[in-house]
């Protein structure tokens, strides 16, 4: 029986690198204090480069390879369909990652449940059997051919993947399974980086499609090496705030796929529900007599949506001016404030001014600033917005409408939900066919246009 020796290596937590002795900054990265002490096996696993009976691949040039489409797994969501690039690629490996209770599982789970037609493994290295079935309960589904098994070991999960022989594999998740070859625990750099790499090797050898669920650290980034992003071909992020009921698939890398697709889902009871219109849900039909209330056309990636942009501007209560901002950056709004001030002549010094994103989405496009000035002018002056007015558009140190990109979809976007008449910055649709439009467009070139076409 041959002796399995180990040896002492030190990784970078943050990137992956690996050194002979600790050090406190990363030799690579440059980032301290992130060197972890892990054992190696030095057993030889696989075979000599000088092995003559090893495969080895051939150099082609580019004109004769043979380009192949690549052969997908339709899921029964359409939005992780959009967000995939259209359907879970064979022999891809996949890695979602997200906050604790945000929905990963769920969403994984309710997905795999309503595919009939191939054998499903379903590897849970974190709860149990009963717990997997109270959610599948939850959701309401039941399966046949879906096998859930409780396992840690890598070794033995290989095992139940060569017994079951499944169409599709889960890994839930990846920073809890360890390998047998290496002594570290579960979740270290080297176990998370060997782990990845021989799902890699099977789903790449077998053309099995493996999802991985990870886990995130503190700071948002995925836990474990960077590496890890790098192994896998697609990573998605599952994203939300656990007190508002929405959530947000977003790719962060698809080999197969654009990285600008978006997927939005509700959490619901029976667990997530799909958002093929975001905007009616982001709109709220109130009374039309409210000030305060401007409905902006923002771009998430490449898919458009409306959302609704509250302000309550009011005289300050106290000495200090409170500023107080939900799902924006409070940074930007002091900036278009001034703007306001020093361009425009509205006194909003001594006045306290709240914004808030309604639907507890963050917005980061700069195109929703109009919204937010003719928000904040709207509750200044008490009055409101007319019905069926939307607007979209940069606004400049000088107070004046930059342009936005992708006008045509946010205009088509704004006329689907029948809204009558939309602010758009001047000069910004060149070469776009206006003449079939049933939306009446006004196109402003300062704060002052915007403020005279809406309160006239």
């Amino acid at each position: 029986m041959v002796k399995t020796k180990y040896k002492t290596v030190w990784n970078c937590t943050s990137c992956g690198a690996e050194s002979p002795k600790w050090a406190g900054k990363c030799p690579e990265c440059g980032a301290w204090n992130t060197m972890v002490e892990s054992k190696m096996s030095t057993t030889a696993r696989s075979a000599s480069p000088h092995d003559a009976s090893a495969v080895r691949s051939v150099p082609m040039p580019v004109s004769s390879i043979e380009a192949q489409s690549e052969q997908r797994i339709p899921m029964p969501s359409q939005e992780l369909n959009r967000v995939l690039g259209g359907g879970l690629v064979q022999g891809s490996l996949v890695l979602i990652g997200g906050e604790p209770g945000i929905g990963k599982s769920t969403l994984v789970l309710q997905n795999i449940l309503a595919i009939k037609s191939k054998t499903i493994l379903y590897v849970s290295a974190e709860e149990s059997a009963s717990q997997i079935k109270m959610r599948a309960d939850r959701i309401g589904r039941g399966s046949d051919n879906v096998f859930i098994v409780c396992e840690t070991s890598l070794e033995i999960i290989f095992e139940h993947i060569q017994n079951v022989n499944p169409g599709i594999l889960i890994v839930d998740s990846i920073q809890t399974v360890a390998s047998d070859v290496l002594e570290s625990s579960a979740g270290s750099v080297s176990q998370v980086r060997e782990c990845a790499t021989q799902l890699l090797k099977y789903a790449k050898t077998s053309g099995t499609p493996v999802i991985l669920i990870g886990h995130i650290t503190k700071e948002g980034a995925l836990a474990g090496p960077k590496v890890l992003e790098h192994i896998v071909d697609a990573v998605l992020q599952f994203e939300g705030d656990s007190n508002y009921m929405y959530r947000i698939l977003r790719p962060i890398k698809n080999r197969f796929g654009s990285t600008s697709e978006l997927g939005i889902y509700e959490m619901c009871q029976r667990g997530l529900r799909e958002i093929t219109n975001p905007s009616e849900m982001l709109i709220t039909h109130v009374d039309d007599s409210l000030s305060g209330i401007a409905i902006g056309v923002t771009l998430d990636g490449i898919r458009p949506f409306m959302i609704e942009t509250q302000a309550l501007v009011s005289s300050a209560a106290y000495g200090m001016p409170q500023r107080s901002v939900t799902g924006f950056d409070a940074k930007r709004m002091n900036m278009l404030l001034a703007v306001l001030e020093k361009r425009v002549g509205f006194k909003l010094a001594a006045k306290d001014v709240f914004l808030n994103i309604a639907g507890g989405l963050k917005i980061n496009d700069p195109a929703i600033d109009l919204a937010v000035i003719c928000a904040v002018l709207s509750s200044n002056v008490d009055m409101a917005i007319q019905p069926g007015w939307c607007m979209t558009g940069e606004v400049g140190l000088s107070g004046e409408i930059r342009p936005v990109t992708r006008l045509e979809q946010r205009i088509l976007e704004a006329q689907k939900l029948g809204m009558t008449d939309i602010l758009i910055p001047d000069n910004s649709l060149k070469g776009f066919d206006t003449s079939k439009l049933s939306i009446k467009l006004h196109p402003v070139v300062k704060i002052e246009d915007a403020f005279k076409s809406l309160f006239a």
